[in-house]
């Protein structure tokens, strides 16, 4: 039961990884997930435009791309989160850095757990799902 933080090509460093893990576990115990290994990699929006390509054959950037290795009720997987566009959504959005960058992980994480966001509907049970969460982090 590992959460790990890597940046790739870029130099971020996240700060309070402690706490961070123990949030992100602590939301999948309240989905009814067992935590495996969730390996977190900060880049960049060229980076991550690449795997979107090579991988899933979307010619663009986005701010997470999630790789599920789950079984069962275990939850393990990649995600790749481009720093630059979290940036840019937190100004867009009118919110700090570190609650966008926060969204977003958490976001990563609800897909392992089983969450969609395809459609309107599953859209807006994600998005109140994220904000459920964020309210259990005192950051």
């Amino acid at each position: 039961m590992a959460v790990r933080f890597f940046s790739e090509g870029i130099s971020f460093q996240l700060e309070g990884k402690r706490k961070i893990s123990q949030w992100l576990k602590q939301v999948a115990a309240i989905e009814g997930k067992n935590t495996g290994c969730l390996c977190y990699v900060f880049v960049s929006d060229e980076y991550i435009r690449e795997i979107n390509k090579k991988y899933l054959h979307h010619n663009h950037h986005t701010d997470i791309i999630t790789f599920d290795d789950s079984t069962g009720n275990n939850i393990s997987g990649e995600m790749y989160i481009s720093i630059d566009t979290v940036r840019s959504n937190a100004q867009y959005y009118h919110v700090s850095f570190r609650n966008e960058l926060l969204r977003v992980m958490v976001h990563g994480m609800l897909h392992l757990c089983g969450y969609k966001d395809k459609t309107a509907k599953e859209k807006r049970a994600m998005r109140d799902t994220e904000t459920k969460c964020l309210l259990l982090i005192d950051d």
